[in-house]
């Protein structure tokens, strides 16, 4: 187990809107709260499952990176390459069919084209992240087939500030011995408001149980940390808003740099960067057919290089724009609703002499409408998106000559959610959606280092097309819930990244020793399948709180073209906890397990199940008048030795789960 170290983690002030039950508070209140994601009508009840983390319960759950801060909620995983790159996996979808946000906007990254680029985003600066489940194609775009994470950080306010406040947090320990340091100040006057934040931090390798790891179908020695897995962050904001009698603007520029070990290469490093300036603007309208209207656009210079030792491998960078409007109608009859418009271009190119991806142009417009309901006692949405995706190579080298695709998508959605009886609702939501090929599905064509294969895509490919339905039953009254729901998603066209079952040198030719494995971009039909399963209850005994809950789920997918599963699938997974509170005391029991992955593609492996256990205890209490929350947290406390089934097979050899390890935190608000 890692020894303690001093470390400095970023908590941002939120806004009253982000407020969320404390999970380690004492006799903690339910709130209702209102969505922002997947939300543009404000809508208390959402037709599609949607999670939310904020306020305590997001300072104890959040990790380094966004795969591990969102993983164990319901229907969703991690990609899990190492410790400092892993991005969510929704219902067994990730990559581009996940859609990352920083603040409802792209993040304009490159973390969709392989497993080993990091987003762009420290989820220790969140005040909240939202994420919504199933497709979001109507309002994002179609690479939202899979779902939405929504990371919100009100760098931009978006209420007036009326004292000058903050908050910073110390954490020690970990698997991954952080250290580091991070401030929070929001202040305000008569109509504006202004923020600042900054962080750091420093991780060692991360450790793991004592295991024999694999690399290239090779045992390598014994060891009990990941190799070349530490990492360094840096990251820092400033922004304000103006507040006015019709509305607000804002603006905000931020700065994220990172330098981290890549797993699958033992000399191989990552320095990234990105630099983002962000608009944001609000108007209520007095007159003519609107009564509200949205603006938001975002630049951003993204940057990351490969270093093998001290020379530059591959450079890669995007430098692009966002622009989005969203304008509210008012009532046409029964009908409210929205329209709106969204705009994205940016360019990618990758020098060096290991670049599997030509440079690339892609361009984007969509146009969409959402319309709203009463039916009765529930509420009926509909929508429609129209979008236009061009996606051009510059070709040259081995990439040949240079090509230009073009892609008219058309998705659509339809959802209800009904009351039944007091306490109880049911909701339902049918989709349909396209996706245009992205330009490393269509354009790959090389050995990716970080991953060990020989990726290579196919110009040829069409959009990505498929039907999704969801169905739910939920139950609320005061502070117990419950929700069962049901999905399903087929693909007429589905875009995979498969095995091909033979090893190839660096020009891709075939070769029996020596070589790589060759992964190919491939059209296939596909479904996939699933439940989810939470519930929570409170009640006093003893003189203490008590505070049950569970949550479980599967996914099973299918390729229906050859009949084998999809790769990289979470197995069923369920999740118990006991909380116990009492006075300012909060004690907290998990125990996660799952099952064992034998579901696997031809060139795949099984994983092994496994359970964990993880205890906490947290104190609240005042320092200096402030209030302040301690923490301390022992997760794996059995140290097992465990593999995510969701990290792809060149890597899951090489990067188990973290080990037993010991941290502990103050937060301090003031």
């Amino acid at each position: 187990m890692k020894s303690l170290v001093l470390t400095l983690s970023p908590v941002a002030l939120a806004c009253a809107a982000l407020s969320q039950p404390a999970a380690a508070q004492s006799a903690p209140t339910p709130v209702e709260r209102i969505v922002i994601t997947g939300n543009p009508l404000g809508s208390e009840r959402s037709t599609q499952p949607v999670s939310v983390l904020a306020g305590d319960e997001l300072v104890l759950r959040r990790g380094g990176t966004l795969g591990d801060t969102l993983d164990t909620l319901p229907g969703v995983s991690q990609t899990g390459f190492g410790p400092n790159a892993s991005r969510p996996v929704i219902r067994g979808l990730d990559g581009d069919r996940l859609r990352v946000l920083d603040n409802s906007g792209s993040t304009l990254d490159a973390s969709a084209l392989s497993y080993d680029h990091a987003v762009p985003l420290d989820p220790l600066v969140a005040t909240g992240i939202e994420v919504l489940r199933g497709p979001a194609a109507l309002l994002y775009g179609g690479n939202a087939v899979g779902g939405v994470v929504n990371v919100l950080d009100n760098r931009i306010p978006v209420a007036p500030v009326t004292r000058t406040g903050g908050s910073a947090e110390l954490r020690l320990g970990g698997a991954a011995a952080e250290r580091g340091a991070a401030a929070v100040l929001e202040t305000g006057g008569a109509g504006w408001a202004l923020h600042l934040d900054a962080a750091a931090r420093n991780t060692d390798d991360l450790d793991v149980p004592e295991h024999t790891p694999v690399a290239d179908g090779e045992a390598l020695a014994r060891t009990d940390e990941v190799r070349n897995s530490a990492a360094r962050t840096r990251s820092a904001a400033l922004g304000g808003s103006w507040f006015f009698a019709g509305g607000r603007v804002g603006l905000a520029l931020d700065h994220y740099d990172s330098s981290y070990g890549v797993v699958a290469e033992p000399d191989v490093t990552i320095l990234m960067r990105r630099n983002q300036l962000r608009a944001e603007g609000e108007w209520r309208l007095d007159g003519g057919p609107f009564s509200n209207l949205k603006l938001q656009a975002r630049g951003a210079d993204y940057e990351h290089r490969e270093m093998e030792g001290a020379e530059v491998g591959t450079v890669f960078s995007s430098r692009g724009g966002e622009l989005r409007a969203e304008a509210r109608h008012r009532a046409l009859g029964p009908l409210r609703g929205v329209v709106g418009v969204q705009a994205e271009s940016f360019d990618f190119s990758a020098l060096g002499e290991e670049a599997f991806v030509p440079d690339t142009t892609t361009r984007r417009l969509g146009l969409f409408v959402l319309e709203e309901t009463d039916l009765g006692p529930g509420t009926v949405s509909a929508g429609a998106r129209v979008e236009r995706a061009d996606v051009d190579s510059d070709g040259g080298g081995r990439f040949g000559d240079a090509r230009s695709r073009g892609f008219t998508l058309f998705s659509a959605s339809l959802g209800t959610t009904m009351p039944l009886a007091p306490g109880w609702n049911v909701s339902a939501h049918l989709a349909s959606t396209e996706r245009a090929p992205t330009y490393f599905e269509l354009y790959a064509d090389g050995v990716h280092a970080a991953t060990g294969a020989y990726e290579r895509g196919d110009p040829t490919l069409d959009a990505e097309r498929g039907v999704s339905a969801d169905l739910a039953l939920q139950w609320k009254s005061g502070a117990s819930s419950l929700r069962a729901g049901v999905f399903a998603t087929r693909f007429s066209r589905f875009i995979s990244l498969d095995s091909a079952g033979v090893s190839v040198d660096e020009d891709g030719e075939v070769v029996t020793e020596d070589g790589v494995p060759l992964y190919r971009f491939d059209a296939v039909r596909a479904r996939l399948y699933g439940a989810e399963f939470e519930a929570r209850t409170t009640l006093d005994a003893a003189g203490w709180r008590w505070t049950p809950s569970a949550s479980a789920d599967f996914t099973r997918a299918t390729n229906t073209t050859t009949d084998e599963a999809l790769p990289r699938i979470a197995p069923w997974r369920a999740t118990l906890a006991l909380a116990a509170s009492r006075a300012d005391w909060t004690l907290r029991a998990e125990l996660r397990h799952a099952g064992r992955q034998n579901r696997v593609p031809t060139g795949d492996s099984t994983t092994a199940g496994y359970t964990l256990l993880n205890l906490a205890a947290s104190y609240r209490f005042t320092l200096g008048g402030q209030d302040a929350l301690w923490y301390l947290k022992l997760d794996n406390a059995t140290d097992r030795l465990a593999y995510n089934a969701t990290a792809i097979e060149t890597i899951r050899g090489l990067s188990p789960l973290p080990g037993r390890a010991l941290a502990t935190g103050l937060r301090l608000d003031f």
